[in-house]
């Protein structure tokens, strides 16, 4: 089986450390680099907890610091509710021994893509600053894109504001550039990413696994699922960014329906939304695979399976 070549931007946040975890040992994925970005903590946070996790995991993928700000407008408040104040809030690591690479992500983006033979798939579960970047950068490395699968937007409600999600609030400019990129566009947004909820049971599941990546798991979910009980009356936190890589590592775990969507970067209250033409109504030419409906249970079989691949 040909690997799938994965560069993964991210924002660490637990959510987010707990993509790495799963595009980091799985046979179908080829993991080129991490790169990082702001926004659910400050870039210095989010640098070193993508570093704590690949060097808790024993994974050596290159991590890549990117920018601090977005595009246009002053950065929003991080998400010290949701994360804490390192943006990791709950698991004690080992002292850092893992650096950062010197090279900034936008400039890592064009020059592997560049270099790349075969055309690269992009996650992005943070703000898309830097790969809005690389793509003005360097235009030549679009036809280099074979998607970019995204977590973020939503056809139905925000989580900042009634329109708006986090990930696409915090740049909606550097959104927009992608979202008119002409790249394949894969949407994992609220619509299904608030239906794997982090229950108990399954917090108890992951755990008897007992090893290295469970113990990491129950450690960050313990910590998520408090902030999330706290701020929205969860019992169970929503897993927003792992199942964008649970569905490239198994694509019959969402169901997709083609849309055209726009972001609003011109509104004051629609600010940041991701407007989705469900219906077709407006007959234009779909730009996006937006996901409607997600298997829970096979999300958490992968998720049990990504963590078992640390025995």
């Amino acid at each position: 089986m040909d690997k799938r070549k994965l560069i993964l931007d991210c924002d660490p946040g637990h959510d987010d450390a707990i993509g790495i975890l799963l595009a980091g040992r799985d046979p179908s994925i080829d993991l080129m680099g991490i790169t990082v970005v702001s926004g659910n903590q400050t870039i210095d946070n989010t640098v070193r907890n993508a570093l704590n996790v690949c060097q808790y995991l024993g994974l050596d993928v290159p991590v890549y610091p990117g920018s601090p700000n977005s595009l246009v407008r002053v950065r929003p408040p991080v998400a010290a509710d949701i994360h804490g104040s390192t943006g990791l809030d709950g698991p004690v690591f080992e002292p850092l021994t893992r650096k950062a690479e010197g090279k900034h992500e936008a400039l890592y983006i064009v020059d592997a893509l560049r270099a790349a033979e075969e055309p690269v798939t992009i996650a992005t579960t943070g703000p898309m600053t830097n790969l809005a970047l690389a793509m003005r950068l360097a235009p030549d490395i679009l036809p280099k894109i074979k998607e970019v699968a995204f977590m973020g937007g939503s056809y139905g409600l925000g989580n900042v504001t009634p329109a708006a999600e986090f990930n696409i609030i915090t740049d909606a400019e550097a959104a927009y550039v992608v979202f008119n990129s002409g790249c394949k566009l894969t949407m994992v947004g609220l619509d299904v990413t608030r239906k794997v909820l982090c229950l108990p049971s399954v917090v108890e599941r992951m755990e008897r696994i007992g090893n290295r990546a469970s113990r990491l798991f129950v450690d960050l979910v313990k910590f998520f699922n408090k902030t999330q009980k706290e701020i929205f009356g969860w019992e169970g936190g929503p897993l927003h960014d792992p199942l964008t890589i649970a569905w490239l590592i198994d694509p019959s775990v969402l169901t997709l329906k083609p849309m055209h969507c726009t972001v609003d970067i011109r509104g004051t209250e629609g600010y940041g939304r991701t407007n989705c033409d469900y219906f077709g109504y407006h007959k234009q030419t779909p730009n996006v695979d937006v996901a409607v409906e997600v298997d829970v249970a096979k999300f958490w079989d992968i998720i049990e399976e990504g963590i078992r691949r640390y025995d």
